[in-house]
This record gives C-alpha cells, sequence and structure tokens, in this order.
C-alpha cells in the first residue's frame, strides 16, 4: 500500500478513526467501517476507495485535495465519489475541479450536494447523517453519525409472530424509531459549536478540535478565529459524556511533547483519560 502522507489509526467498540490532521497543514479523516470520509485537506492513497465525503467548511488544510480524490477515482475507475460541503461552496468548489479538469486534461466526474444546518443524509438503511451549525470565520458544519435501531411499539409487545405479521401486511407502523449518535466531527469551529449541538457532547465518538493548549494564548482572540483552547474542554468537562474524544487540529507552534505536557497541566485527568490528543 502506498504510504503518501502521516497517518495514526485508533479503534474504538468496532469502529477505526484514521486520518492525520495539523492545523493549517491538513485536515482528512476516514471511518472505515462505515464507509464515510470527512474533509479532504490530504488525500491518503488508500482513501480513495471510500466513495462518500463530509467537507466541513472550504479552508484549504480541509478542501485542497478535492481534485485529488476526485481524480484518483476516476483514474481507478470507480464509481464518482459523494461529496457533501456547505451549500455556500459548492459553486467555487465546482469551480476548482474545472480548473483542474483543465490543467490535468482529465475528467472530474462527482456528485457535490450542497447542505445546511439540519439537513439529513441517510447512509444506507442502519445510519444517518446531519449536519450541524458551528462557528468558524467562514461557513462551516459539522456533522452527527447516527445508528438507526427499531424496537417494537409497546402496544404490540406480547403479540404473536403471526399477528405482528399480520399487521405488518395490513400496513401497519408496528415499531418506533431511535437514533443513536455513534460518531461526531466538530471541524474547526469556537466553543459555541459545541455549546449549541448538545449532541456532540453525547455521541460515542467525538472528534473535535484542539487548536491550543498553551495557558498564554489569549482565549478571546482564539475564540474570534474560530478555533479552541484547553481551558475550553476543562470549562465543559462536566458535559462530556462521549466514550472516546479526540482533539486534533493541533497548532504548528508545538511540538508533540509540548502538546502532551500543556494539555495534561491545563486538564489535569485528561477527561478521565478519555480525552486522546492525535499526535
Amino acid at each position: 500500500m502506498v504510504e503518501n502522507i502521516p497517518l495514526l489509526s485508533h479503534h474504538h467498540d468496532g469502529l477505526t478513526i484514521e486520518g492525520f490532521s495539523r492545523a493549517a497543514v491538513q485536515t482528512c479523516w476516514r471511518v472505515n467501517e462505515l464507509k464515510l470520509l470527512f474533509d479532504v485537506g490530504a488525500q491518503p492513497w488508500d482513501f480513495m476507495g471510500t466513495p462518500t465525503l463530509f467537507i466541513t467548511h472550504s479552508h484549504l488544510d480541509h478542501i485542497a485535495s478535492l481534485p485529488s480524490y476526485v481524480s484518483r477515482r476516476r483514474m481507478m475507475k470507480m464509481d464518482p465519489p459523494v461529496i457533501y460541503l456547505p451549500d455556500s461552496a459548492v459553486d467555487d468548489a465546482w469551480d476548482m475541479l474545472q480548473m483542474f479538469r483543465r490543467l490535468d486534461r482529465g475528467a472530474m466526474p462527482c456528485e457535490l450536494i450542497g447542505l445546511n444546518p439540519g439537513d439529513e443524509i441517510p447512509c444506507g438503511r442502519e445510519y444517518l447523517v446531519t449536519a450541524v451549525p458551528t462557528r468558524h470565520t467562514i461557513a462551516s458544519l459539522g456533522f452527527v453519525v447516527w445508528q438507526r435501531r427499531h424496537k417494537l411499539k409497546s402496544e404490540y409487545v406480547g403479540l404473536s409472530g403471526d399477528e405482528i405479521r399480520d399487521l405488518k401486511l395490513a400496513g401497519t407502523e408496528i415499531t418506533t424509531e431511535k437514533r443513536v449518535p455513534v460518531f461526531a466531527y466538530t471541524g474547526d469551529t469556537s466553543p459555541p459549536g459545541l455549546d449549541n449541538n448538545p449532541e456532540f457532547f453525547d455521541a460515542k465518538i467525538l472528534v473535535s478540535e484542539l487548536t491550543f493548549v498553551a495557558p498564554e494564548h489569549r482565549k478571546e482572540k482564539i475564540h474570534k478565529h474560530g478555533h479552541m483552547h484547553i481551558d475550553d474542554y476543562r470549562d465543559r468537562q462536566d458535559r462530556f459524556k462521549n466514550e472516546l474524544i479526540i482533539g486534533g487540529h493541533l497548532s504548528t507552534r508545538y511540538h508533540d511533547k509540548q502538546v502532551k505536557t500543556l494539555a495534561r497541566r491545563g486538564l489535569p485527568g485528561m477527561l478521565d483519560n478519555r480525552l486522546k490528543l492525535w499526535i
């Protein structure tokens, strides 16, 4: 397998989170078992086989490799990918692809679908993705993947198999749907992106931005530029119900040892060791 960019991987409860995220460098994630990609600031060769991509916003470290992703799938004779992104970015993203089509002298077949907060995208029968509003310097979205579970309505509990079959054949809706948030991704956001979307705190796995960890970095400036500080996690530590929280998009101002030291100093216990730094 060609390894053309740095990647990290972590497995939790049946889901494998892969990718690499560093502020102003690149952000790309894959949840392999769900067959979903999130952001395309870089395009690992192995990721091109995943046909569905969600883009949080159009800053270059999150979208720059979109032409590579589309072109490689065409080159490998794969079906055109389906790409979801903020509705306001669709036309410019399409223009970018057409510019590369002319430069590369190769087609850029794909489907670009604009999203607004509240939109829902079915992913097979079992999963559903919702787009939620986040707070950044340009239009941005976060995404929540829900597992759809169906439970027999209470009034039909105790019926025989034949009776349930007859109800179904008669067109009666005999189940209710319960949605369980299994994965959530904030993209780049200031704290309101978390606070205004409680599903982020409830998801089994949360991938969130954690750009700054040094105490001397001023939070008001960080928030103005649509990012978060380790102190923002500490201030909300009682709200995180997630089994795993991945903090990525760390600033290039820090080296890995600094990140570990400063983060543990700013957030002792690291949310009961549920917070994993993506370094």
